[in-house]
């Protein structure tokens, strides 16, 4: 039985997520595991290293597959690309140890978060950014990922409802990167909650543009409340870039 690891790129605008949704064909795992099944006549169930939403994207997302196929890792990528829609693509195929599991050898991920911010919208880059057209004060936001940076409970910047797992969580970074009329910022962590980076987003947005102070970030961590914290901005801005593995 081989264990093989796919790196893979996806354009989520079609999609309702990561995730297979019973019989729909509109998840990015179902439609990679229709074409593996008809590539080696097996059964197989994908695991990726973590869900996206429906509408978001991703530049690395990581899975891996056991199967018994004989095909080489150069025909198994032929074979995918050549039969998979052409905004999902994969970028490596791998033979790897039995023990590397997708989701739980993951030590890290990074996603970036698009934001367009002139007042007229943009016909082409409105499926993968968010239209904020509001002056941003940049330093603010700079001031405020010095708090998110470190060790915290993120449970206040989550949609999770009651759970007894750890909702701690560590950024190691945060990069804003302004260009011409996009926003960019990019998270790197050690895991993040469900909806964490979306919801991080809003917040840095509302104290950017004057309507919360950076010291809300130090109420958000210590009231643990999600009412707390800003909105859940929309998937389409959000791109799973890299996951990491030791």
């Amino acid at each position: 039985m081989r264990n093989i690891k796919l790196t893979i790129e996806y354009d989520g605008k079609r999609y309702l997520g990561w995730q297979r949704l019973g019989d729909s064909d509109k998840t990015i795992q179902g439609k990679i595991e229709n074409i593996i099944h008809q590539m080696t006549g097996e059964k197989i169930e994908i695991i990726g290293s973590g869900r996206t939403d429906s509408g978001a994207h991703a530049k690395g997302q990581v899975a891996n597959f056991k199967t018994e196929s004989e095909l080489s890792t150069g025909e198994m990528i032929e074979f995918l690309n050549r039969y998979l829609p052409q905004d999902i693509v994969i970028k490596e195929v791998k033979d790897v140890s039995d023990r590397f599991h997708a989701r739980y050898n993951a030590t890290g991920k990074t996603y970036t978060y698009q934001v367009w911010t002139n007042k007229i919208p943009s016909a082409f880059a409105r499926g993968y950014s968010y239209h904020y057209p509001t002056r941003l004060d940049l330093d603010k936001m700079n001031q405020a990922c010095e708090k998110l940076v470190g060790k915290h409970d993120f449970l206040g910047f989550s949609s999770l409802k009651k759970t007894k797992k750890s909702t701690v969580r560590t950024i190691e970074e945060i990069k804003i990167n302004q260009k011409g009329d996009l926003l960019e910022v990019s998270i790197t962590g050690d895991g993040f909650l469900y909806n964490m980076v979306r919801i991080i987003m809003g917040t840095l947005l509302e104290i950017g543009s004057g309507k919360r102070p950076v010291e809300s970030i130090d109420e958000i961590f210590e009231q643990k409340v999600r009412q707390d914290a800003g909105e859940t901005i929309p998937a389409q801005g959000l791109f799973l870039d890299e996951v990491y593995y030791s």
